[in-house]
Formats: structure tokens, C-alpha cells, sequence
């Protein structure tokens, strides 16, 4: 198996890299993958995981939410949204 850093790397974007992380998660449940071969598949899991957490941890940073206040539009930060019960989101 190539080099997993090199995997995570290149995956071209979070939605790869859940595909994949789905891949490897579906194959190590079906039991039928040799020990050696399970062990990297974990790995690579593992680093796609991190790698996937980092991205929504800077996507969460970026988004802001517009409001319109008087007329005017203000920027608001996300952590402050409210869900349907209108309690905030964490």
C-alpha cells in the first residue's frame, strides 16, 4: 500500500476524503481484510479523520453568518446561530 501521508495529501477535497474514509471503514467491518492489510487501513483512517477535522475546524472559523439589522447588513460569527428550538449551536 502507497504511503498514506501521501494519500490524506492528495485527496482532492472533504467530500473524498469522507468517501474514502467511508471506503476503508466498510471494508475493516466486513472482517474479511488480513491483519498487516487492517492495520494500514486504520492508519490511513485515522490521518483522513484528522485531516477531515481540521478542515471543518477551519471552515467553522471562516463562516460567518449576514444579518440584517436597520436596514443594514452586519456580520455575525457562526458560533452564534440558533437551531429550531432556538438554543445556540455549539
Amino acid at each position: 500500500m502507497a504511503d498514506n501521508t501521501e494519500k490524506t495529501e492528495n485527496a482532492h477535497s472533504f467530500e473524498e476524503a469522507i468517501d474514502k474514509l467511508e471506503q476503508i471503514v466498510t471494508r475493516l467491518e466486513s472482517g474479511d481484510v488480513p491483519l498487516e492489510q487492517a492495520i494500514e487501513l486504520f492508519q490511513e483512517g485515522m490521518k483522513l479523520s484528522q485531516w477531515c477535522g481540521l478542515k471543518l475546524e477551519q471552515v467553522e472559523r471562516k463562516i460567518e453568518m449576514l444579518m440584517e439589522e436597520n436596514g443594514e447588513f452586519r456580520k455575525k460569527p457562526f458560533t452564534n446561530i440558533l437551531d429550531e428550538s432556538g438554543d445556540p449551536i455549539e
